[in-house]
């Protein structure tokens, strides 16, 4: 993955940091080019020593739990009694190519203190409706930022669509256990990691953002102070 510089990410970045009477949030979006190269050619390798590249696996249900009716569904074919075949809905799958896009960007994002090398398919979602990825944005910022996040939502979606046509795109969650989260300290209220994938744009925007309780962003928390940085190290 190549990381594409945008000037408009980086102004949307350093507004992403705010401070309030509760906590406090940091988020970044950055956009990657889909071109394998070093480190992701190596694990591309890797990934497809035991099948193809087309080999799909299966993800997690979607955090917005749409029906099984989405026409985006994969669906089985099984036999009845009578021969007529009927269509169950099943999870949704991912071939290893794009896995290894999701999981690179990871690696580049929050090189070099973290490796997803050996993350699953099962830790990734893919999310049907990019309103409702919109909507759950929205309201985790809303409702901890406030005002302050409401004067920046239309600049941020504005870009994000501009970089990389969010009506074209493939949305992706990652949702790890607490030992593979990188924000899985103590004191992290919530946190979220969205990819945007564009197939015919080649690219991935990718979209991460944790809020920390009061308690661990105190100036009188030794704790914090080493948490903080840790954290602030990882959006560098």
């Amino acid at each position: 993955m190549k990381f594409l510089e945008s000037s408009i990410f980086e102004a949307i970045n350093s507004a992403l940091r705010f401070q309030t009477g509760d906590c406090l949030i940091r988020g970044r979006i950055e956009s990657y080019s889909c071109k394998m190269a070093g480190d992701h050619k190596k694990l591309f390798k890797i990934m497809n020593a035991e099948s193809g590249p087309n080999d799909l696996q299966a993800l997690s249900p979607p955090q917005s739990s749409l029906t099984a009716t989405s026409p985006s569904k994969i669906f089985s074919r099984s036999q009845s009694d009578d021969g007529e075949g009927s269509q169950g809905p099943l999870c949704d799958t991912i071939n290893r190519k794009t896995l290894s896009y999701l999981i690179a960007t990871l690696n580049a994002s929050f090189h070099p203190d973290y490796d997803f090398s050996h993350a699953k398919s099962e830790e990734f979602s893919r999310e049907h409706s990019p309103r409702w990825v919109m909507n759950a944005v929205d309201s985790n910022l809303s409702a901890t930022a406030n005002n302050d996040y409401e004067a920046l939502k239309g600049q941020l979606w504005s870009a994000i669509d501009h970089e990389i046509c969010l009506p074209e795109c493939d949305i992706y969650s990652y949702n790890p256990d607490l030992e593979s989260d990188p924000y899985g300290e103590d004191g992290c209220l919530w946190s979220f990691n969205y990819f945007f994938f564009n197939k015919r744009l080649k690219r991935i925007v990718f979209f991460t953002c944790y809020s920390i309780g009061t308690p661990y962003c105190t100036e009188n928390s030794e704790y914090d102070d080493e948490f903080m940085m840790e954290m602030d190290d990882s959006l560098q």
